[in-house]
């Protein structure tokens, strides 16, 4: 194995696994750390963590672990992804695992770049912006869990961090690899361990890339990744993929502006059924019930608890956060686990955190990587019998759950 990468959530892990194949990586997403040893063909490995909002010793530890694990795979490089619209609170995660990483690897210029034009991420003079508003305006000011008030990437990044916090600007990162090389040593001679690097083009995500190629530590969204696989000799592939017939179903948490339109859309053609924490806390909704009901469908079912912040803020403030989206994620898994024993061989899910508790629920270990749904999201085979689709609530385009069902199936 030659890159080692380390994702704190579900959905941003498939998106660099994703990334590395399309450019010639042989890549296997893994759920959590393995227990043994990985096939001696593999390229580039991605443990998959949910680490994203958990306390930060626990996230730090299990990153930890999954570098002690890549390491002994014989990786030469680290890669840590973390979401393209930088989600963390002013504690962490991102600075806190970023130190750690740093420290047990002995890296010190350490890139920092969640951009991701495909998805209309990027980065410029050190501010995050989503298409064309700042990180802070784009709706995620109002996420449930990580609110980003700030898009100054640099000020977000020092509250988190131990260390200095750099920054190459656009002048530098235009001018190629070189010059993005001297810059990123230059902020190191001053002092600066982590380096915000700005990126507003996929060509200029490919350049950092060639001048990281000798850095042992590399952070950001999975854009960013565009330019490693060249450095080990890999080339661009289009994957191998052989769809699954059977039942699709789509389960949805996700509250973000992307994953809204695509459920609004949805309802307007397909089965649809929402879930509230009312019905699980209180009323005893069953996932039984709500899998049948899916089963029984003929056309792409669909159940979401997505809503709008204020209603989420109503729910929050009854229930307390962690334990309404505790208690919706812990039931879109049931359900997801349910479905397919009942015969779902299709299952595709929005939200980083809803689809991290189904792949959980539903036991998969490893992860096969296949074409691209829509940008940063690809098929993926957990089995013989069964293909799924992890989407990050703020990728996609609206019809997403209409293609993704056609991808899994093998179709254009």
């Amino acid at each position: 194995m030659k890159l080692g990468c380390i994702g704190d959530d579900f959905t941003g892990s498939s998106d660099l696994a994703n990334t590395l194949a399309k450019e010639g990586m042989r890549v296997v997403q893994y759920t959590g750390v393995p227990k043994g040893a990985a096939q001696s063909d593999v390229d580039a490995g991605v443990i998959a963590l949910k680490s994203r909002s958990i306390a930060v010793e626990d996230a730090v530890r299990q990153s930890l672990d999954a570098l002690d694990w890549l390491r002994a795979q014989g990786c030469t490089q680290f890669f840590f992804k973390y979401c393209s619209t930088f989600d963390s609170t002013e504690e962490g995660n991102i600075g806190p695992v970023a130190d750690a990483l740093a420290k047990a690897l002995d890296a010190h210029q350490v890139v920092v770049c969640p951009a991701f034009p495909g998805t209309g991420r990027s980065v410029y003079q050190g501010h995050l912006f989503v298409k064309d508003k700042l990180l802070s305006e784009s709706g995620m000011e109002a996420h449930p869990i990580t609110p980003m008030t700030d898009p100054d990437i640099r000020r977000w990044m020092a509250k988190q961090t131990v260390f200095e916090v750099g920054h190459v600007g656009a002048a530098d990162v235009f001018a190629g690899p070189d010059q993005i090389a001297n810059a990123l040593a230059a902020q190191h001679a001053d002092g600066k361990r982590h380096v915000v690097v700005d990126a507003i083009r996929d060509e200029d995500l490919r350049a950092i890339g060639r001048a990281a190629k000798d850095l042992p530590l590399i952070t950001g969204g999975s854009g960013v990744a565009l330019g490693l696989p060249a450095n080990f000799g890999c080339q661009a592939r289009t994957a191998d993929w052989a769809g699954q017939d059977g039942p699709a179903i789509a389960l949805s948490g996700s509250c973000s502006v992307a994953t809204r339109a695509q459920v609004d859309r949805h309802l307007g053609a397909f089965p649809s059924r929402e879930i509230t924490a009312e019905d699980v806390i209180e009323n005893g909704l069953s996932p039984d019930e709500i899998a049948d009901w899916m089963l029984a469908s003929d056309a792409l079912p669909l159940a979401y608890s997505s809503a709008d912040p204020e209603t989420v803020a109503e729910v929050q403030a009854k229930y307390g956060r962690d334990v309404a989206s505790k208690a919706l994620e812990t039931f879109f898994g049931q359900v997801a686990v349910a479905a397919v024993a009942k015969g779902a061989t299709r299952v595709i899910t929005a939200g980083g955190e809803t689809s991290g508790a189904i792949v959980e629920a539903l036991g998969l270990d490893t992860l096969a990587i296949g074409p691209e749904i829509d940008p940063g999201v690809p098929a993926l085979r957990a089995s013989d019998a069964l293909v799924v689709a992890l989407k990050s609530g703020n990728f996609g385009a609206e019809d997403f759950f209409e293609k993704a069902a056609r991808l899994l199936a093998g179709a254009a």
